[in-house]
């Protein structure tokens, strides 16, 4: 008897009439002599309805309160689902993330999980029935709901099916697997059979929204297998999994882009030690992820300093930075949330060179000016105008050879 964890995004509960679709997909799996659990997002939309109340009501919603508003969503489909597979003679159950419980930290909006307590989880299933699973909330130690980002449900599957070490994590959503680029912009992406955690890592990271980038951690850090299919379409989707010994990686796997980013810069900071602790250890205390950071050669003993950090950030990212620019007696501090980053990605590039050039050539030829440049082992991302984003996406596809 195999114990299978499965995810259901937004789009898959939309409706009564799509819960039931559900429950029936969930039957089947269980009638095939395996235990369940299932976790399932808000109803599409549902989120976004919750977020614009909360900040009709206030520009600057308290994060503890938030919490416990948009987390209401996912509790709606989890108990839902429970009472049409009830209706249907399957024993089920409902659990909300404090109930199960799993334990976060205090950062509202997007808490880490730091233990799941899975002993309630166990008794329901050791009696046999199927567990629905309210996704994106957990409980910190003081006991208030907290929150773990958009797309958060993910991470709930991928760390219960680590907690109970079980055989199959499933994510079904609205897309059948992972492409080689947004299909949207390139009609002729492919659908990868297989990736790796780290292509997967780099891929959420930079924009790619078919898996939460903790999701994806959990998976490789607990070598728990994530298969990512379309609950509508039925194929195998793609799996994600540890890196398997190939004679030949493909140089770049996909191209990603993130348009969730904005740019702040502060010029003129007296280039002396210390001053970047004291601009970024506040960034941090307020749970505000940067991303990129280049910091020009100093001149006549100041230098200019820019990073990128989340547009859902960037507002109180950028008040902070406005105080302490202030305080350390920089000249100005300069914003710009027009901006881009697209990202070619592939575990090809450990053992190859010039992926780079051949990124830079292909976007210069376009007239596309790049604002800033990061690497890493298997990715090269470029901050450029949001305005060449999808010209740049589909020149990066097709240059480097991506299409069907």
């Amino acid at each position: 008897m195999a114990l299978v964890v499965h995810k259901y995004g937004g789009t898959s509960v939309g409706s009564i009439e799509k819960i039931r679709s559900v429950a029936k997909k969930v039957a089947k799996v269980r009638d095939e002599g395996n235990l369940v659990i299932v976790v399932v997002s808000a109803m599409s939309g549902e989120t976004n309805k919750l977020v614009a109340m909360a900040n009709e009501m206030t520009s600057m919603p308290d994060e503890r309160e938030y919490d416990a508003l948009i987390s209401t969503g996912e509790q709606i489909t989890s108990t839902l689902l429970a009472m049409a597979l009830n209706s249907m003679g399957y024993p089920a159950v409902s659990f909300q993330g404090y109930q199960i419980k799993i334990v976060t930290d205090s950062a509202f909006t997007k808490a880490r999980i730091q233990r799941i307590d899975a002993d309630n989880l166990r008794k329901e299933l050791k009696a046999g029935k199927i567990i629905t699973v309210s996704g994106f909330q957990g409980v910190d130690e003081a006991g208030n709901v907290t929150t773990l980002g958009r797309g958060g449900s993910d991470t709930t599957a991928v760390a219960i099916a680590a907690a109970l070490k079980a055989d199959e994590c499933i994510i079904y959503t609205d897309v059948d697997g992972v492409y080689t680029a947004d299909p949207n912009i390139c009609p002729n992406a492919r659908k990868l059979d297989r990736v790796t955690y780290e292509e997967m890592l780099e891929m959420a990271s930079l924009g790619a929204k078919v898996l939460q980038i903790r999701s994806v951690e959990f998976g490789m850090k607990y070598n728990v297998p994530i298969r990512v299919k379309s609950t509508f379409v039925e194929n195998e989707g793609t799996l994600v999994a540890k890196e398997e010994d190939k004679v030949e990686a493909p140089l770049v796997s996909g191209v990603a882009y993130d348009k969730n980013e904005a740019k702040i810069t502060v010029v003129g900071i007296p280039d002396r030690p210390g001053i970047a602790s004291k601009l970024f250890t506040p960034i941090s205390e307020a749970n505000i992820n940067v991303d990129m950071i280049v910091q020009n050669i100093s001149a006549e003993g100041h230098t200019d300093l820019t990073f990128t950090v989340p547009k859902s950030d960037f507002k109180k990212a950028l008040e902070i930075v406005k105080k302490i620019a202030k305080d350390i007696e920089a000249r100005n501090v300069v914003a710009d949330e027009n901006i881009a980053k697209v990202s070619v990605i592939g575990v090809g590039m450990r053992s190859h060179s010039g992926i780079a050039a051949r990124m830079f050539d292909l976007l210069s030829k376009e007239g596309i000016n790049i604002m800033m440049i990061s690497t890493s082992e298997i990715k090269v991302s470029c901050v450029i105008d949001t305005k060449y984003t999808e010209l740049a996406v589909r020149v990066l596809h097709d240059g480097f050879g991506l299409g069907k």
